[in-house]
């Protein structure tokens, strides 16, 4: 099977008050053939991704990023905090050149204090607080507090007992830092950090976490977690985690300090150990966590409320020590190649482009299916689409309902219209997407073979100009269909007494 990508990042709905929930991306560097910075930049902006967590604050890339309008967020490394923690010339001479020396150019809007420092540097822990209100002043005494923020990414691993999420709290070993940490992004109106990844937490469960629950498949209200003290349902381990990190919060009285997590993301490939590291929920998990960001879909204690993520990670990074899977939780290879296309249909206007720039045209998620009825009956017919690889035993017959088959309708049309937008539209039911909707022998127009050319279509010709096709017949008529599919139902009904 082929594998590509596409990537979907762009800012969107409102998380705050101030600033909308977005989807970034972390850029990490342990390549052996670390692309230069201006290849870095051009795949973001052909990506179309406008945030962006650096794990240190390369001149390099700063000087690459200025005048792109991306969001950068860099970072303190672990091995500078100490010297920063106990100095505030220190800290002042790092913001100095590493900020002030490239800002508003670059548009910096975050500086990350360390990372996860805690659990992995548990000796730097006592000058953390410090580190953050020493970098702050420095920002303060350059006009620039407003404009950037300052935090420190820590593990979700110090919230304890995180299931119900109404339970969960802090390590409270912790609680010296934590307290005065929190004080601190209260009063400066900074976000938690929080690395989240499902993907540990459903290894380390022994399958107590089900799979699907971790990659945000839908669930049945019967399959979904159950809050036994406050009835909410969840659908995924991300919601859950977030709502644990409020309520820990709360815990410690802070009750209006946003959440932004700034690693999440699932390995695609690893070792025998390691079954569920894979193409398939790696593409399944990173396009249901964008989708999920894109919808403000927020989370059951704050539904609507959008949680800017970055994703973890740009590149795979193959001098990563440790198993197979730390060096594949990248979306592009060092080329810049696409590892998969993320499933991301029904995106409206907000499109990325994939390194083919091909597109399509899909049914809208969500759309109703009576208006998608009606498109599929006219695309079918006057809109001169042949249909008939739509018909029972044909390649596109599957699956049987009115999504999939009015996706192959649309899209077949918008090929045929040259892939005029305007063509992509059908009373509000199509959007455009670089997802391919290819499946199994069924081939869309425009779709690309094995070897990245154009693949042979095997779908209907897109000159057709009959209108009075057998395929027509059934999806031109909503009254034929609505009898074939009672009958169906009437199947199924015997089949099931």
């Amino acid at each position: 099977m082929a594998v590509h990508i596409l990537l979907l990042l762009l800012a969107v709905s409102v998380a705050t008050a101030d600033e909308d929930a977005f989807i970034g991306a972390n850029i990490g560097t342990e390549l052996s053939d670390m692309p230069h910075p201006t290849q870095v930049v051009a795949l973001l902006k052909a990506q179309q991704i406008r945030h962006v967590r650096l794990y240190d604050a390369d001149r390099g890339m700063l000087v690459a990023l200025a005048n792109t309008g991306i969001k950068v967020a860099v970072s303190v490394p672990n091995e500078q905090l100490l010297g920063i923690g106990q100095s505030n010339s220190t800290a002042a001479n790092w913001v100095s050149r590493n900020i002030v020396a490239h800002y508003p150019a670059t548009n910096i809007t975050t500086i990350c204090v360390g990372s996860e420092v805690l659990t992995t540097l548990p000796n730097a822990a006592p000058v953390l607080v410090n580190a953050l209100k020493f970098i702050h002043s420095a920002l303060v005494a350059s006009n620039l507090d407003h404009q950037i923020k300052v935090s420190t990414p820590l593990s979700s691993s110090l919230i304890l007992d995180s299931f119900p999420p109404s339970q969960a709290f802090f390590n409270r070993s912790w609680n010296p830092v934590l307290v005065p940490m929190l004080n601190f992004l209260q009063s400066t109106g900074s976000s938690l950090m929080l690395n989240i990844y499902p993907y540990y937490d459903y290894m380390q469960s022994n399958g107590v976490i089900p799979l699907d629950y971790a990659l945000f498949k839908p669930l049945p209200p019967n399959k979904e977690a159950v809050d036994s003290n406050t009835l909410v349902h969840y659908s995924n381990v991300f919601d859950a985690m977030v709502d644990a990190a409020y309520f820990a919060m709360a815990f410690l009285n802070f009750t209006n300090i946003p959440v932004m997590v700034t690693e999440s993301g699932w390995p695609s490939k690893g070792d025998s150990n390691e079954p569920d590291a894979t193409l398939e929920n790696a593409n399944t998990y990173n396009s249901n966590l964008i989708r999920h960001v894109l919808n403000q879909t927020g989370t059951p204690k704050h539904p609507g409320i959008g949680v800017s993520t970055y994703i973890y990670e740009l590149y795979n990074e193959d001098n990563k020590p440790g198993p197979l899977s730390e060096k594949n939780w990248g979306l592009f290879d060092a080329n810049g190649d696409p590892v998969y296309i993320l499933h991301l249909t029904g995106s409206g206007s907000v499109l990325a482009n994939d390194t083919t720039n091909q597109t399509y045209c899909t049914a809208r998620d969500g759309a109703d299916p009576k208006m998608l009825q009606a498109a599929l009956d006219w695309a079918c017919g006057p809109g001169k689409v042949d249909c008939s690889g739509l018909l029972q035993g044909q390649p596109c017959y599957e699956p049987d309902n009115v999504i999939a088959h009015a996706t192959y309708a649309f899209d077949t049309y918008y090929h045929q219209m040259r892939k005029d937008p305007a063509a992509c539209n059908f009373n509000g039911v199509a959007a455009i997407t670089t997802s391919d909707p290819s499946h199994g022998s069924c081939i869309f127009p425009g779709s690309l073979g094995k070897n990245g050319t154009m693949a042979n279509i095997t779908a209907p010709s897109l000159n057709s100009t009959i209108s009075d096709s057998s395929a027509y017949k059934i999806y031109g008529s909503s009254s034929l269909r609505s009898i074939l599919t009672v009958i169906r139902l009437l199947v199924w009904g015997v089949v099931f007494l």
